[in-house]
């Protein structure tokens, strides 16, 4: 049996944090109005443990996990360290923006044109380089889930194996179910006592990527 890591809202986060690192800086929004509180879910009332059937939430073992908790704090030094490549070449290209705005009065037509020109080649230039850190940050995550997933299937396998499943279905994909044929805890524990950490940085996918003008 070979486990399948559906990288669902865990990913999903870390992309999330992973997108800024080749945007600009923005404001903070205001602050929204406070929510009004939900109701208490209903208690459900559950049917017998179905013998032989078993749920595991991958995502979840994987998030609540301790090397989970490392692959996020990781990711986000390395999306601090693209933001401090990034971000200066960015606030460049933007002081030269203006002032070439600044002293478009005061040039001829072709130094106007010659400069502004070079001025656009930066821009795209930086423009695929974000491009590419973007990919390179998807690509470093998700050669990091796929480690983290190579561990948890041999205790997928053995909580299967313990537990006489005859079926093991991902907890993600089913609405309720009875605690009691649960063992996304026991895959937790699992991968705490195999990993709780390994090195990695950025993966690099620029060999073709033209030098900076």
């Amino acid at each position: 049996m070979t486990t399948k890591i559906l990288v669902g809202a865990f990913g999903l986060a870390l992309l999330a944090t992973t997108a800024m690192a080749a945007s600009p800086a923005k404001a903070p929004a205001a602050p929204a109005p406070a929510a009004v509180a939900a109701a208490p879910a209903p208690t459900i009332a559950h049917g017998p443990a179905i013998a032989g059937v078993c749920l595991l939430s991958f995502n979840q073992a994987i998030g609540q996990s301790t090397v989970g908790g490392w692959v996020r704090t990781r990711l986000d030094q390395i999306v601090t360290q693209v933001r401090a490549e990034l971000g200066p070449e960015e606030q460049a290209i933007a002081a030269d923006d203006k002032a070439l705005a600044a002293a478009r009065a005061t040039l001829d037509q072709a130094t106007l044109q010659t400069r502004a020109k070079a001025l656009q080649d930066r821009y795209t230039a930086f423009q695929a380089k974000a491009e590419l850190r973007q990919r390179e940050m998807k690509a470093t995550q998700d050669k990091a889930l796929n480690r983290i997933a190579q561990e948890l299937d041999p205790i997928a396998q053995q909580l299967y194996q313990a537990h006489r499943c005859s079926l093991l279905l991902d907890k993600g994909s089913v609405l309720f179910s009875n605690p009691d044929m649960d063992l996304t805890a026991s895959a937790v524990q699992g991968l705490n006592g195999r990993i709780q950490q390994f090195p990695f940085d950025r993966e690099h996918l620029d060999a073709n990527l033209p030098p900076a003008q």
